[in-house]
């Protein structure tokens, strides 16, 4: 027991804790999220060391589980090995100062106010630090622990809570749960006598947490919307573009052709997408290709949504979109398209160095990763309108922005059928990058209740149905066609109508209970 007070054994234990939690993301999904969650948090309640024991378990966290990082840096950044090595440590020790942040402030609260208090501030504490990873520099939310509980009975909550709820919820029992084990560890030791209050509220809150759970699984059933079901059929396109050809001129029409050719045998279906970027060229230089796009789906009465990068010289902006061709409804006698019309999404939530470079000015010349092609764009905004193909509402979501609920559900609407995503991992090789990514997809498709249309350059290219379970999918690195039905969900769930309201007042909630327990005891 001596050693686990060692301050070199409290940093090893710590460190190889937050390396274990990439196994419980895809593509291992190995249920040990509670295991390495609970002793990180008695490691924080018995260390003298906060600030260190938090920041290296950050620092395993986000080193192993966005390793991915490094594989786009090292190959398409053109800097040395060492360098590249020395980028990804800054990424991931800047996303280690949260947990830093986290582990300080709970100490403090335990160290100043005792358990109680640690175990009512500890998943509001969370909650916070995830927000703010989640805003700042457009922040970058990855790896939030709820997404771990896809594949476990947690998962039934996310229609209720969210995957934001989800991580809340992890945190409280966790905090419980060590507390007790804390305590437990203390009586051994004989070091204090355990506070029967604590203990009590601990295991009461395990209990509460558990028994409200199961009463929302059972007593909160979807809201019925009245609207009939309806499906759709859809042809999905995985083009498999290596990233080192994807911007060559030369190499423009060739990509087109590519992506036309395996869209011959589509046009049956009410809607055919094609991945983020597809058309390798400026939408203003590529008009006569979209022209002939847009009336090949109208007169096959198709609705074809393709991402395209677009410079619009007057307001001198540079945006990553994607835009709907053919048919969009059938109040439309002609084809839809022009340049700059209004049947489009701009992507807002830009990816820091792929998509724009943070302090610019600065950075901007010092090494090739920060002039890759392509990355200096502008935001598109916050909520827009759905995209509208073949009267079929697409909520749409470009990359990374799959993995911001708020901003989904600032931009769902009552006329929305399912989210469609697109992307082009191909940055990432053969990393479980992607197949997070996917993970990420389903959590969207199961807290709102819609189908995930997700749309991908080299995989993995998939639709999701609305308990977000994969229905179909494309295998990576291969250039296929994905033909499948859709069914659109009539029903809405809570978390679709409230968002994280219901998470904040559940922090509410917990912070009373805490507030009333201590209040008794003190005048019992």
């Amino acid at each position: 027991m001596g050693r686990i007070n060692n301050p070199w054994s409290q940093g090893l234990l710590s460190l190889s804790l937050g390396l274990s939690l990439t196994l419980s993301f895809a593509p291992f999904n190995y249920p040990i999220t509670f295991l390495s969650l609970c002793a990180f948090l008695v490691l924080l309640l018995r260390t003298s060391m906060p600030l260190r024991i938090s920041f290296l378990f950050g620092l395993g966290w986000f080193g192993a589980g966005i390793s991915w990082v490094h594989v786009s840096i090292a190959q398409f950044g053109g800097v040395p090995l060492i360098v590249s090595i020395l980028m990804m440590l800054v990424l991931v020790s800047y996303l280690a100062l949260f947990v830093m942040g986290f582990g300080k402030f709970v100490h403090w609260i335990q160290y100043r106010f005792g358990l109680l208090a640690f175990i009512a501030t500890a998943p509001i504490a969370w909650s916070a630090m995830e927000y703010f990873r989640s805003v700042i520099l457009t922040g970058f939310p990855w790896l939030s622990l709820g997404y771990s509980q896809l594949h476990t009975p947690f998962a039934y909550l996310a229609p209720v809570i969210g995957e934001t709820g989800l991580t809340t919820v992890m945190l409280m029992l966790s905090s419980c749960v060590a507390v007790i084990i804390h305590s437990r560890i203390q009586s051994m030791l004989h070091q204090t006598v355990s506070q029967p209050s604590v203990t009590r509220f601990a295991y009461g809150g395990i209990v509460a947490i558990l028994v409200l759970g199961s009463s929302a699984v059972m007593y909160f059933k979807p809201i019925d919307t009245g609207a009939q079901p309806k499906t759709f059929s859809v042809g999905l396109v995985q083009g498999n573009i290596e990233q080192s050809m994807r911007w060559l001129p030369e190499l423009d029409r060739p990509i087109m052709d590519k992506y036309l050719n395996m869209s011959q045998g589509l046009w049956q279906n009410d809607l055919v997408i094609w991945p983020e970027a597809a058309i390798p060229k400026l939408e203003s230089e590529a008009q006569l290709f979209l022209h002939q796009l847009d009336q090949q789906a109208f007169y096959t009465n198709t609705g074809l949504i393709t991402g395209i990068v677009n410079y619009d010289m007057g307001k001198n902006e540079i945006l990553n979109q994607l835009i709907s061709l053919g048919k969009k409804d059938n109040n439309l006698k002609q084809p839809q398209y022009y340049y700059n019309h209004n049947n489009r999404f701009a992507k807002h939530h830009l990816l820091p160095i792929g998509e724009f470079i943070p302090f610019e000015n600065w950075l901007r010349g010092l090494a090739p990763i920060f002039d890759l092609p392509m990355s200096s764009f502008t935001r598109g905004q916050y909520v827009q309108d759905n995209l509208v193909a073949n009267s079929i509402n697409l909520l749409p979501a470009i990359c990374f922005e799959i993995v911001f609920p708020r901003q989904i559900h600032a931009n769902i609407t009552p006329d929305t059928h399912a989210i469609i995503t697109v992307s082009n991992d191909a940055w990432f090789g053969d990393s479980h990058g992607p197949h997070q990514h996917m993970q990420i997809a389903q959590m969207r498709a199961l807290e709102f209740g819609l189908p995930v249309l997700r749309v991908t350059n080299n995989g993995i290219t998939g639709i999701i149905d609305h308990r977000g379970r994969i229905q179909s999918q494309l295998p990576q690195f291969e250039s296929g066609m994905l033909i499948d039905e859709v069914t659109i969900n009539t029903n809405n769930t809570l978390y679709r109508r409230f968002g994280d309201i219901i998470n904040v007042i559940m922090c509410f909630i917990w912070m009373a209970l805490f507030i009333g327990f201590s209040m008794v005891t003190r005048n019992s």
